[in-house]
Formats: C-alpha cells, structure tokens, sequence
C-alpha cells in the first residue's frame, strides 16, 4: 500500500499541534485527521482517535506493523516540510496538497 497524497492544514494555534492532514493511499482510501504534533525534541504524528468514556483516547485507525507505521509518518512529515516552506514564501492562509 502506497500513500499517494498528503494534503496539510497547517494550524496557527500556537499551541504543539503543528497540521493536521489527510493521507490517501493508492489513490481510493483516505485517512482524515492525522495530527502533526512538535514533540520535547522532534515532530511525529498521531492518529486519529476518539475520547473513550474514562477520559483516555482509543486510535480509530492505525497501522498494524512499525515498518508501516514509519513509512506514515515518513510521507506526512516531508510533505509538512514541504508545506511549512510554501507557507514562509506565501503569506495566505495555506492549505497544501502534496503529491507523493
């Protein structure tokens, strides 16, 4: 299963979300609200999840295996690179498509 495209929404909360972004893989499934989070010491993403009742978050989707874990973030971390420099050189509110 390949990621064919990644879009970002980059969030101005100032807060350590960074984006959010929407990840199609082969171009026929979506996966929506994938976050991009500023770690202590680097970036990494979560997926999308739900409050349960308890007050803990369960993912609503997820990667089964680390290698395909890895190549997630992998993808969704360059294009938010890719979207952050866009972004400095174009001052209007940026929602960035990136084709893998």
């Amino acid at each position: 299963m390949e990621v064919t495209n990644v879009r970002i929404r980059i969030s101005d909360s100032g807060t350590r979300l960074k984006a959010e972004a929407a990840i199609t893989f082969d171009d026929c499934f979506v996966v929506h609200e994938v976050k991009i989070i500023q770690g202590d010491e680097e970036l990494f993403i979560t997926m999308p999840s739900k409050k349960l009742p308890r007050g803990d978050f369960k993912d609503t989707v997820h990667p089964i295996n680390h290698g395909f874990r890895a190549h997630i973030e992998e993808a969704v971390l360059k294009a938010y690179n890719i979207a952050v420099l866009n972004k400095e050189s174009d001052s209007l509110n940026f929602d960035s498509q990136i084709i893998i």
